[in-house]
């Protein structure tokens, strides 16, 4: 599954004084189009391999590790924030096999998918809504899964959020190892997972549309691997008369780390202003953010091109690899009042920071309102009824 940006209409955004113009900004990028399998195939297998040799060297630690408390201690948490980042990079490929031209790289989505999307439990069939999330007329809505109207909500909204990552690894773990069989067998509780257990989003009350029946083919197959990964998990010890097995720990803990980090960049991807209504072309321009400063460091929390959100959301179409580049050359291009400069960010704790205050002030009106409100019942509680109110 892929999604292209194939409209060459000149579209004209009024922001200020400045003027953006699609067909201007598709020419200074058009050379970066093509994906380079090399680099995927590196990228991704240097990143997956060594997350695995950490992630067993940190399991089996106890075994080689000899010295003080606390040198253990240093290895260990050193190997643990070695793996999280890795695994992290390797997971975001699931963002690419979704744009990628469909022929062509079959063999990376079928290696992704077996090194990683199996093993963690987030195999590729999970991300295919998110072609929603690019649709100028379902960005934003209820119909994209990927977005909540955090700007709109007060801070308890964002809480959630960042706390459903305790307990995602045992909803995943609980999805393949039990209701997936039982789907197997109940066409019912099939459809209903399908609907509403089956896709990567940041809305939990999100529906998954219908598919066609290649789409459910890919995704019995893919649940049936996990399934045996979930199997392996819990009966590896078990069978051999032990009842705890460390792995059950540690593979929650690197699950946990993986999603808080990447719910954190998620929530600096956007703006979060749409009110579940449809946006136009330039608010949603306007909605996604840029990081391209240091580099060296935003590239461990928005790696695999997810640091240039704007740009990407611009041009989807564009590699990972190439967008670094894209947008350097638009922001030498552009004019210098145009639009597309807004969304460039130099911090994303300043944005969460932002981001936080804005929910902040929709608290304090709620606030506000509710004590209006109070004051309001309470004057008329004290109020002398009239001969019409008696009426």
């Amino acid at each position: 599954m892929s999604i292209t940006h194939n409209d060459d209409r000149e579209i004209s955004i009024q922001e200020g004084d400045g003027r953006f113009s699609l067909r201007q900004a598709k020419g200074l990028v058009k050379t970066f189009n093509r994906p380079v399998a090399w680099i995927y195939w590196t990228d991704f297998l240097v990143s997956i391999i060594t997350g695995h040799v950490l992630f067993n060297a940190l399991l089996f630690s106890d075994r080689w590790l000899a010295g003080s408390t606390a040198f253990t201690l240093t290895v260990k948490a050193s190997l643990y924030c070695a793996v999280v980042p890795l695994f992290l990079r390797s997971v975001m490929f699931t963002h690419e096999l979704v744009h990628l031209p469909k022929d062509g790289f079959r063999g990376f989505r079928i290696v992704w998918n077996l090194l990683c999307g199996i093993p963690f439990m987030i195999p590729s069939f999970m991300y295919y809504p998110h072609v929603d999330h690019h649709r100028r007329k379902s960005y934003g809505t209820e119909e994209d899964g990927e977005y909540l109207n955090l700007s709109h909500q007060p801070p308890r909204a964002i809480v959630i959020y960042m706390l459903l990552t305790l307990i995602t690894p045992f909803a995943g773990f609980l999805r393949f190892a039990v209701i997936a069989p039982i789907g197997w067998v109940f066409p019912r509780i099939r459809n209903v997972m399908f609907h509403r257990a089956s896709s990567m989003v940041m809305d939990i009350m999100y529906f998954r549309p219908d598919a066609g029946k290649a789409v459910r083919r890919m995704m019995f197959m893919q649940e049936l691997a996990c399934f045996g990964v979930c199997m392996f998990i819990a009966l590896r010890n078990p069978l051999q008369g032990k009842f705890f097995d460390p792995l059950w720990v540690q593979a929650y803990f690197v699950s946990l780390g993986l999603l808080i980090m990447n719910n954190i960049r998620t929530l600096g991807a956007h703006r979060w202003t749409g009110d579940g209504s449809e946006l136009s072309f330039q608010e949603q321009l306007l909605d996604s953010c840029d990081y391209p400063h240091r580099p060296w460091f935003t590239e461990l929390w928005g790696p695999i091109g997810t640091r240039y959100h704007a740009t990407h959301h611009l041009f989807p179409s564009i590699p990972y690899h190439n967008l670094g580049k894209a947008h350097r050359a638009l922001m030498a291009g552009l004019p210098a009042d145009s639009p597309l400069r807004e969304t460039v960010k130099v911090s994303l704790l300043g944005e969460l920071a932002v981001l936080w205050s804005r929910a902040s002030a929709v608290a304090a009106r709620e606030k506000a309102n509710k004590s209006a409100h109070r004051n309001s019942d309470k004057t008329n509680e004290g109020k002398k009824p009239t001969r019409r109110d008696v009426a």
